[in-house]
């Protein structure tokens, strides 16, 4: 018998043994990543490896929405990040211009549509399904807002919060309306409650990133859990006194997972804002960039592990762990497996917290800025080793062309080039693994049977630059607006305001602005958001800020006065914009691969595989081999050893071998599909489907 037939027909004894993951229905994908646990995971078994390359198109919805400018002025397709679920026949979605839907899951012919009548902006990665009984509704959050729909008819319950809806910037122990606080990823149910974190300001005003628990039935909040303490709360000393009143972030922004029969749910959270200089927040910062485990009735902490003491660099941890069992010395054990930016994977005791191999705090440089102090030492694990480059060396700069190297062989040279956990200076530093991971929203999918995970990474470096301004008293109205815009827009459009491709996606450029834009138009956007952006509510809340910043905006200079920051005697620090660092041609400076899929076996600690995630078409026309790309949204896994990943910048959904990497089927998309795919069964049907940037989501099928 062939090989891989005797490895199918193993994987598929193996799964006709694995229980159903608890309220988990085989034919559906109820849950944001498919499960509670978070496994990405699916006992289908329909499309098999052998049959996977007759997949076709069986049905496309459009939820097409408002085109966005592009660096060349052309229009760009908005993205779109929902992992949607599938109930009984039903899928639910989001559009990425703001409204929620519902289709049959097997034609795609919609149901209904929810458009909220509040602010619309913001990005929407799931959305949630409760039931008790004939008792149901679906969650869905845009910005700031919280709905409770009928599933079945798509309207507003009205006895859950105010007339079906909760506004999340609620209760964070702020003026509500100068706070940004978005469910961006779906929260996750815990009997009769709703368990949410968000997405806030990395800058300087931020939002708390407090995790709470919302009554399903009323919308009251149940517990909340305070991620910066309040003075006498654990881990307050961790930080200068009464943080709780001015710091931020530390948020759980990429969604949870949960031991339903433990009844503990796991959060990741953020680093504390400002991600790139922390002189204002000097200790490790708990609960920043933490793996929590909390009792998910009370919200009280059971234990947590810190990934990164006092965040400089952004790493953010950018998944819910996956729920897991491994084997270590001949003992089973409960575990989490934590992925992170940086390319590590902390595996955790469930039960204490305790990592599995062993964790090393490894010496680290010193800051060099005024007023900061760096953690001295961070965690590093030992096993598993890093998927990912962590340095570039003299040995990993681009090797593309000839042409490629020499150029940035010459820029490397004005640069730093350190270790992993360098702080950042005014002089520019290489970043490596860059803003986006490592490892990103997306998160990995698990094997029960064989312990490993499966996670995509992006290997790009980006270059960060900080820059000192003036916060004295006598400064020029233009001075003044330029410190606003360095606290709530320089990290996405650079100081620079040069804008392009950051951690956001592509930012458009403000240089000139006032050119193309009338100064009523650009209020608008700050007050209101667009696409990706977020109305910058501490602007609109302050007449004066506002003020400011459109002065610094509309001013017809296109760059900063240098000698306008020197020797300021009171200041704040930003930085450059997160800037990717690339050659002449735009590609990273790096040696490929830049995108790579990853098998990581937890028992052992070690990496089974990896192998290239995406493609240049115009590079491998060139000769030169598969190179991978950036890459956003994760992969799924199925019982019969099948990975299904889409989330790369080259427009193809792509199924591979569990077992060795092979790629087994392959098809161009819409858009970039930058998003989790789902599979389901209807009418004993099989059914993939992926998101696709510009609205489209596919659905594919074999055959009938």
């Amino acid at each position: 018998m062939p090989v891989r037939l005797i490895q199918s027909a193993i994987l598929l004894l193996c799964a006709s043994a694995i229980p159903a993951v608890a309220e988990l229905a085989e034919s559906d994908w109820p849950h944001y990543h498919g499960d509670p646990t978070g496994s990405h995971y699916s006992q289908l078994g329909q499309i098999t490896r052998e049959n996977v390359a007759s997949l076709k198109v069986a049905w496309t919805y459009n939820s097409l929405g408002a085109q966005t400018e592009s660096q060349s002025g052309r229009r760009r397709p908005p993205r779109t990040q929902c992992n949607p679920i599938i109930i009984a026949g039903v899928l639910y979605g989001a559009s990425p211009d703001g409204y929620f839907f519902a289709v049959h899951a097997a034609t795609g012919e919609e149901k209904w549509r929810f458009l909220p009548s509040e602010d619309t902006s913001g990005r929407t990665r799931g959305v949630t399904y409760w039931r008790d009984g004939d008792e149901s509704r679906l969650f869905v959050a845009k910005s700031s807002w919280l709905y409770a729909l009928d599933p079945a008819t798509g309207e507003k319950v009205a006895s859950f919060g105010s007339n079906g809806i909760v506004d999340l910037r609620e209760g964070l122990g702020r003026d509500p309306e100068t706070l940004m606080f978005d469910a961006t990823s779906p929260g996750i149910i815990f009997n009769d409650l709703y368990i949410v974190g968000g997405f806030v300001s990395e800058n300087l005003g931020a939002a708390p990133g407090d995790i709470r628990a919302y009554d399903v039935r009323t919308g009251e909040v149940v517990w909340s859990f305070h991620t910066i303490p309040s003075p006498g709360e654990f881990g307050a000393d961790t930080w200068p006194a009464n943080a709780r009143e001015f710091a931020g972030a530390a948020n759980a922004w990429a969604g949870f997972s949960l031991d339903v029969e433990r009844g503990m749910v796991f959060a990741p959270t953020g680093s504390a804002a400002y991600d790139f200089y922390g002189g204002d927040r000097l200790g490790k910062n708990l609960f920043a960039n933490c793996v929590i485990a909390l009792d998910a009735a009370t919200g009280e902490r059971i234990w947590h592990f810190q990934t990164v003491h006092h965040d400089l660099w952004d790493k953010d941890l950018p998944a819910p762990p996956n729920i897991v069992t491994v084997t270590h010395n001949g003992r089973r054990i409960d575990a989490v497996a934590q992925i992170t930016k940086s390319g590590f994977v902390f595996v955790l005791d469930r039960e204490t917290g305790e990592p599995l191999f062993p964790v090393e705090e490894v010496p680290v440089a010193p800051s060099e800025m005024d007023g900061e102090q760096a953690w001295p030492t961070q965690p590093v694990p030992t096993k598993p080793p890093p998927f990912l480059r962590t340095f570039l060396s003299k040995d990993d700069i681009t090797d593309i062309s000839p042409e490629a190297n020499a150029y940035i062989n010459h820029i490397l040279t004005s640069y730093r080039n350190a270790e992993m956990f360098t702080p950042f200076s005014e002089q520019p530093t290489v970043l490596l693994p860059g803003i986006l991971g490592g490892a990103e929203w997306g998160g990995a999918a698990y094997d029960p049977q064989s312990a490993t995970i499966y996670v995509n990474s992006s290997d790009l470096p980006y270059v960060i630059t900080l820059v000192k301004l003036d916060n004295s008293e006598n400064l020029t109205p233009f001075q003044k607006g330029r410190n606003v815009f360095a606290q709530h827009c320089s990290s996405c459009h650079g100081m620079d305001r040069k804008g392009g491709i950051t951690h956001m996606g592509f930012t458009p450029p403000l240089l000139g602005i006032h050119e193309r834009m009338t100064r009523a138009g650009v209020e608008q956007i700050i007050r209101e958001g667009r696409g990706q952006m977020q109305g910058v509510r501490n602007a609109y809340r302050d007449p004066e800020n506002l003020e400011l910043l459109m002065t610094f905006l509309m001013d017809p200079r296109t760059d900063i006065d240098q000698d306008e920051l020197a020797n300021p005697t009171h200041f704040i620090y930003a930085d450059m914009g997160h800037q990717r660092f690339e050659d002449q041609e735009g590609y990273p400076a790096i040696k490929p691969p830049w995108g790579t899929l990853n098998a990581i076996d937890l028992n052992e600690g070690t990496i089974k595989w990896q192998v290239v995630l995406g493609e240049y078409k115009e590079l491998t026309a060139r000769g030169i081999p598969k190179t991978g790309t950036a890459n956003k949204g994760g992969p799924i896994l199925t019982a019969t050893g099948l990975l299904f990943i889409a989330a790369t910048d080259d427009e193809t959904f792509r199924a591979f071998d569990q077992i060795t990497g092979e790629t087994l089927w392959e098809a161009a998309l819409p858009g970039s599909g930058q998003a989790t795919p789902s599979t389901y069964s209807v009418d004993g049907r099989q059914y993939v489907v992926i998101a696709c940037a510009g609205g489209s989501y596919v659905s594919y099928a074999l055959p009938e």
